[in-house]
């Protein structure tokens, strides 16, 4: 049976990384309806797809039998359109950050809980190649025990959209923390434990950020970095400090160095040092630094069918806006926030 679809938001992702696996997987999804208040996406979606246009969730979800709506539009949007598509008796997928805030969070999670309809959120960093290849040399002890894990992203350019005003939920935590901040903590074998973080406005227009770095430390002892900045050129995209070596991504070329440190009985003999069983190995990672939208849109059909539980809980993106929001606070007070 196909799953009917709705895109609520016909914007740049909506248009293009959601509609399009609509259009390549017509086994599993039917694409029904498109609601945008924008008329030449309306327009483009028509032309497109052929199927029902809205202006008005509202209205469509009273004339459309639908089984899974996409929410993808902006960030402050997500809770009471993902709350009132849930109401009316839909699945919902809502793109990150799937809310503002852990309040919006533990709302979207009771009005799921009380419609028993699937809420989805769409973090897909974890099935980025980049993350899953590092997962496994991490299983693997590649490194020995990893005490520091480091993500940044880095850009120089800038954005007039939404996304610069702080009353749409726009700045870069929100819009890149799902991407930067949940992949690591996993890694490290989390749960967060404690934030310190600075958040800053460099080169946007708007009232937000668009520059955070948030040093986390998880439960485990395991100290995580994770940083969106400003830079010309780019830096390292993952570091991952063992105490039996070091791991270093740059796109697609991961590094590893493997190394066993000497113990010297004579400690004025320490810069005369030399490492054991030294080995380096360098290799390319295939594959979609965020995740293959078709690859997750599989898994939701199946979660949608009860063939196999959706690997990503509305728990677990509770606890990353948890986290989110006490990287904000810290940046705010100036303090170390305890979770």
């Amino acid at each position: 049976m196909k799953i009917r679809t709705a895109i609520l938001g016909y914007g740049r992702s909506g248009g293009h990384l959601h509609a399009g696996v609509m259009e390549a997987n017509t086994d599993d999804f039917e694409l029904v309806a498109v609601c945008d208040i924008d008329p030449e996406r309306q327009k483009q979606a028509a032309d497109r797809f052929g199927c029902a246009i809205h202006d008005d969730y509202h209205k469509m979800l009273e004339s459309e039998d639908l089984d899974l709506v996409c929410v993808v539009t902006r960030s402050d949007q997500h809770c009471q359109m993902t709350c009132d598509c849930l109401a009316a008796g839909a699945s919902v997928l809502v793109t990150k950050p799937w809310a503002v805030d852990a309040g919006e969070a533990r709302r979207m999670i009771d009005a799921q809980r009380s419609a028993g309809a699937a809420l989805i959120p769409w973090l897909p960093a974890r099935w980025g190649r980049p993350f899953l290849r590092l997962k496994e040399l991490v299983a693997e002890n590649a490194i020995g025990n990893v005490f520091l894990v480091r993500r940044v992203v880095s850009s120089f350019a800038t954005r007039s959209d939404w996304q610069t005003e702080r009353r749409y939920g726009g700045g870069y935590l929100l819009n890149w923390g799902p991407h930067i901040v949940d992949p690591p903590v996993l890694l490290g074998n989390g749960p967060v434990k404690s934030v310190y973080a600075r958040m800053k406005q460099t080169i946007n227009p708007g009232d937000t950020e668009d520059v955070f770095l948030a040093v986390m430390n998880l439960e485990d002892g395991t100290v995580v970095q994770a940083e969106y900045t400003i830079a010309v050129r780019g830096l390292a995209e993952w570091i991952l400090q063992g105490d039996r070596g070091t791991i270093v991504v740059n796109g697609d070329h991961l590094t590893l160095c493997k190394n066993t440190p000497a113990e010297p009985g004579d400690p004025t003999r320490f810069y005369s040092m030399k490492s054991q069983n030294e080995e380096t190995i360098e290799e390319e990672i295939e594959g979609p630094a965020y995740g293959s939208e078709h690859q997750i849109y599989r898994e939701v059909a199946q979660a949608l069918r009860g063939e196999k539980d959706f690997p990503v809980t509305p728990e677990d993106a509770l606890e990353l806006s948890r986290v989110l929001d006490a990287i904000r606070t810290s940046s705010v007070e100036n303090r170390v926030v305890e979770l």
